[in-house]
């Protein structure tokens, strides 16, 4: 389908897996943010009509003319259907690996333009490799990630080097993250995509081998000049004077910021480097939690990678998918990043990135939301051409833009 094809649809947006956990959380801010038959049309889908019709009415009386949608993941005809209705769909329906391939070939095929919050880097590079072409030459605009992974990341880094450029005249070619706090409950969904990628990585050492790669989403023909490096242990950072310890989602999000770099053709330079770590505090103090956590996060890989011990953790510690926090602890949620830049004459800048609800869930759904949003009403055809882009690449100014007047994120500089 060419790109000029793609229009008159009835829908602007579709939320594709409504049902879930996320999908529901997600379906009910759009009705509170944007409403039904508004200027903004769109639809709630999944498999089920009895979950969708239950999902309606406890979204109350302003749902009443939602529009409801069937269709499965294993049916591409069903998929196919659902893309000739809409400009956008968001999915929810994960882990990605397992239920999402069909969905991005139909959209790729049909100029649909796609987000979602997939946090799976493995699964993202094979679908680029199939069907990115598809995608360029259809216009639809392919973009994961868009939740807790990788959005603050990649936001963050977007919004600090548009600062560097404005007061250096230059980006930073050196850039990091580093969480401060975080509070928010445990994802069952987010769990079982992490169960599943090092299932994978277990049974197929090519993929395994994928995985370690920093520039896995980035091609083959990417032209970095370093090699990545991760914060892989406990390490004192003198930039923040504290010491830190591995964060879980560095290893979606860094490849985001790294792909973004690329997308953009090095645009923060051949040699830019990026990391992620945890603040864990100062002194002698700082050094026990970073190890401590270093050897939390290393047991808890160990344990979903081993098979017994993944089963037993499954069975009696681990959320189920389509578990999650409860609303109270969604709203009492909340996250503070701190996305640090320097260059090497030594000027150096830092963007505090924050969320007013928990990152996994209620934060997510609101970002989610919002890029779906920005695709679909403020980044023309014309504007992006298709293919599989990041958040900051895809949408930059005008998602920045909504993120802090309709998601509860700010990207303050500090002082």
């Amino acid at each position: 389908m060419s790109i000029t094809e793609v229009s008159n649809k009835p829908y602007d947006l579709i939320v594709f897996g409504a049902t879930s956990f996320v999908g529901q959380i997600l379906s009910n801010y759009l009705v509170e943010t944007i409403g039904v038959n508004g200027d903004i049309s769109w639809a709630i889908a999944s498999r089920s009509d009895s979950k969708l019709a239950t999902l309606k009415e406890s979204l109350g009386d302003a749902a009443r003319a939602l529009p409801v949608l069937i269709a499965d993941s294993h049916d591409e005809a069903s998929l196919q259907a659902l893309c000739s209705q809409t400009r956008v769909i968001i999915s929810t329906v994960g882990p990605y690996a397992l239920y999402g391939e069909l969905l991005i070939k139909a959209c790729a095929e049909s100029g649909t333009d796609y987000t979602d919050l997939t946090g799976e880097a493995h699964w993202i590079g094979m679908m680029k490799d199939k069907y990115n072409q598809t995608a360029e030459a259809s216009g639809a605009r392919i973009v994961n990630c868009c939740g807790f992974d990788s959005i603050p990341s990649d936001m963050g880094v977007f919004a600090l080097q548009q600062r560097a450029q404005a007061q250096f005249g230059h980006p930073f070619p050196h850039a990091k993250l580093r969480v401060k706090a975080a509070k928010g409950g445990a994802s069952g969904g987010t769990i079982a995509s992490m169960i599943e990628a090092l299932k994978a990585a277990k049974a197929d050492p090519k993929i395994r081998k994928k995985m370690g790669n920093p520039y896995l989403l980035c091609g083959s023909d990417h032209k970095y000049s370093i090699r990545a490096k991760s914060v892989s242990g406990p390490q004192f950072d003198k930039d923040f004077d504290c010491w830190v310890a591995p964060f879980v989602m560095e290893a979606i999000n860094s490849r985001v910021v790294l792909h973004s770099n690329a997308l953009l053709n090095m645009a923060y330079g051949r040699n830019f480097s990026y990391s992620e770590g945890m603040l864990c505090g100062k002194g002698l103090k700082g050094r026990l939690m970073a190890n401590l956590t270093a050897i939390g996060f290393g047991l808890l890989a160990v344990g979903l990678y081993l098979s017994p011990s993944r089963a037993l953790m499954e069975r009696f510690f681990l959320p189920a998918p389509g578990e999650g926090p409860s609303p109270e602890v969604q709203l009492n949620g909340y996250f503070d990043m701190r996305v640090h830049g320097r260059d090497d004459q030594g000027n150096q800048l830092t963007v505090k990135v924050t969320g007013d609800r928990d990152p996994g869930y209620g934060s997510t759904a609101k970002m989610l939301g919002q890029a779906g949003l920005c695709l679909a009403l403020d980044i023309k055809k014309e504007n992006r051409a298709g293919g599989f882009l990041t958040p900051s690449v895809a949408m930059g100014d005008a998602l920045l833009q909504r993120l802090q007047t309709h998601s509860g994120m700010a990207f303050v500089t500090c002082d």
